[in-house]
């Protein structure tokens, strides 16, 4: 939510003691062990949500395994950038995951 972004950023920068990646306003990036934790400024938004990535060596036999297993895309969650290799699924607890190849960047 838009009034904790700040205080959520300064938490994991300062308090946690996360490196911070480059800058995508309105997001910040922070190294996460091997991973990577994101967090969007999303002005509408009234409480947080958690969002994963699935990084993928091919992306669209990720797509035919996952559209085989049932799993819907649900690419109307957020316009992604021209180009960009990749997708959004939801699983069924309706945590959103964005599917993405390796050489791309949300």
């Amino acid at each position: 939510p838009p009034h904790q972004y700040d205080a959520t950023v300064r938490f994991y920068r300062d308090v946690i003691g996360l490196k911070p990646l480059d800058n995508h306003p309105p997001a910040i990036g922070f190294e996460f062990g091997a991973n990577q934790l994101w967090i969007d400024r999303v002005e509408a938004l009234s409480q947080a949500e958690l969002w994963l990535e699935i990084v993928a060596d091919d992306v669209p036999q990720a797509a035919e395994h996952l559209a085989a297993a049932g799993v819907a895309r649900r690419d109307e969650i957020e316009r992604l950038p021209d180009g960009f290799d990749g997708f959004w699924i939801s699983d069924p607890a309706a945590i959103i995951h964005i599917v993405s190849g390796k050489r791309s960047q949300y």
